[in-house]
């Protein structure tokens, strides 16, 4: 393996929106790869046609894209080992199935459903737990082992419908070291004779994968843990098929939790507690129904893939906070856990407030001119910067942005009713109409100037500054919080400032 370039797959099934577990899994690929120097490459495996859903590949492919997850090979970028789509590979995969078939390990079985049925229901009632088919009840079916070869020549030349099927040894161990797991050993009595290939030309999951890995080189499988149980199938393939020199290194991904920890995360836990589970918004096109995703809820990539980065790995210190190059700088597989990880909703957020923070302020200007271009309001984008950069402190979504800040824009309509009722009294009705007239002629308006004068006022007509300065901000802004008071009302500016106060108090009284 020394010898070789790094080559990694993410193999998703178009079959609906990608998780962001599938997301995450994506994502260990990527910056594995990038750390090592190899490929990252993105293939469809579409062999089952009959799970297609229109708009799934695509959907997978602006997923990774978002979430700055640049592909060296794949069905849009193109790649010497092409095709990227397992449905346009299916010339390839017969040859092995056939191979496999010449060599001892796979057989011809003509089983009908119904037979199949039989066989199961038949060990059911005998109390066999987990009835399959294996290599003590395939003595029994319709298949290459225990007809004539005359007999299935006949049925093949007839076009009968069959499988190719492997033909797991009946006691051995099969042993193969994950990387996160350690050594994994399995005793074949437990396998079952999976089925290969189909008569209609197409293969199973478990052979095109295979097949698809060697033809491309791949170096290293990282994927979740939902594949650990067919991981020594794929290895008696490796080796059955000649490749065991050249068979990858795994890697089985612990699954993302439920917020309470019990169970896998879905999109019923994400429905039922408000959160997304698909990177995207995603509209099923047999339903109708729609799914929100993380880029349309407000989300930052980075902050999303920060997130899941975290999700399972640990980087060894009390860092939180990593751009994509400092992930792929100290991702290893190593420091991956085995046991699952809890997913935080709330944690979440707080990853986008803290990428939001460190926004430059006149990106987030341009994100926020559209929310005000849609309310028909017009401001110079240096003003709305200042206005970025005070607010962001307080929110965690650039959507919240219009509700923590409009009245940098608008008038308030309103007023904070409970800080009305605590604090507007005889003393505040004397206050603020002195305010308005000492604002009125500060000649430098800045903050601090502003918060001398606030100060001096409450004091010449003695009055403690903090019973009236909460009443400030709600006559300014209709909120009882928000960012820092002064330089607010610096923002706000001069004449805005003394109207807002003038026009509160002849409300008030």
């Amino acid at each position: 393996m020394e010898n070789r370039k790094v080559r990694v797959r993410f193999a998703p099934s178009p079959t609906g929106p990608l998780h962001m577990g599938g997301v995450r899994t994506a994502l260990y690929n990527y910056l594995f790869a990038k750390k090592h120097g190899g490929d990252f490459i993105l293939r469809i495996e579409d062999t089952d046609q009959t799970r297609y859903v229109p708009g799934a590949e695509e959907y997978i492919t602006e997923a990774l894209e978002w979430c700055g997850m640049e592909l060296n090979e794949g069905p849009k970028t193109g790649g010497e080992y092409g095709p990227y789509r397992q449905s346009e590979r299916k010339e390839s995969y017969r040859e092995f199935a056939e191979q496999l078939i010449a060599s001892g390990h796979a057989y011809y079985a003509f089983d009908t459903p119904e037979e199949l049925d039989e066989m199961r229901d038949r060990l059911k009632k005998a109390k066999v737990a987990a009835p399959q088919y294996n290599a003590v009840t395939r003595e029994t079916m319709k298949n290459s082992l225990t007809l004539s070869e005359d007999e299935v020549k006949r049925r093949l030349d007839s076009g009968e419908a069959y499988v190719i099927r492997i033909k797991i040894p009946r006691k051995e161990e099969v042993r193969f070291h994950d990387v996160i797991r350690g050594w994994v050993v399995v005793h074949s009595s437990q396998m079952d004779d999976k089925v290969l290939f189909k008569s209609d030309g197409m293969p199973t999951y478990h052979l095109a994968n295979v097949v698809d890995d060697y033809k491309m080189k791949i170096t290293h499988v990282i994927r979740g843990e939902e594949w650990l149980p067919s991981a020594p199938l794929h290895v008696l393939l490796y080796r059955y098929l000649g490749w065991e020199e050249v068979m990858p290194v795994f890697a089985h991904l612990p699954l993302i939790l439920k917020p309470d920890g019990n169970g896998k995360l879905s999109k019923r836990d994400g429905d039922r507690l408000g959160f997304p589970v698909f990177p995207l918004n995603w509209k099923d096109p047999n339903t109708g129904e729609e799914s929100q995703g993380y880029r349309e809820r407000g989300y930052f990539p980075e902050a999303f893939t920060n997130m899941l980065a975290m999700l399972g790995w640990n980087p060894g210190t009390n860092q939180e906070i990593f751009s994509l190059e400092e992930l792929v700088e100290a991702f290893t597989l190593e420091r991956v856990g085995k046991s699952g990880a809890k997913f935080d909703p709330e944690k979440a957020k707080w990853y986008n407030q803290q990428y939001l923070r460190s926004y430059d302020d006149a990106a987030l200007a341009e994100i926020f001119q559209v929310t005000l271009k849609e309310k028909g309001i017009e401001a110079s984008d240096e003003h709305v910067a200042k206005v970025c950069a005070l607010i962001k402190e307080k929110t965690q979504f650039t959507s919240e942005f219009w509700d923590f800040g409009y009245y940098f824009f608008l008038k308030p309509e309103s007023f904070d009713e409970k800080v009305v009722e605590k604090r507007w009294n005889e003393n505040a009705a004397k206050f603020f109409p002195a305010l308005a007239d000492a604002l009125e002629s500060l000649h430098d308006w800045k903050a601090e100037s502003i918060e001398a004068t606030f100060k001096s006022t409450a004091e010449s007509l003695e009055i403690n500054p903090g019973h009236v300065m909460q009443l400030f901000r709600v006559l300014l802004s209709g909120q009882g919080g928000g960012p820092v008071l002064f330089e607010m009302t610096e923002l706000l500016g001069q004449e805005e400032v003394v109207e807002r106060l003038r026009e509160g108090v002849a409300k008030l009284k």
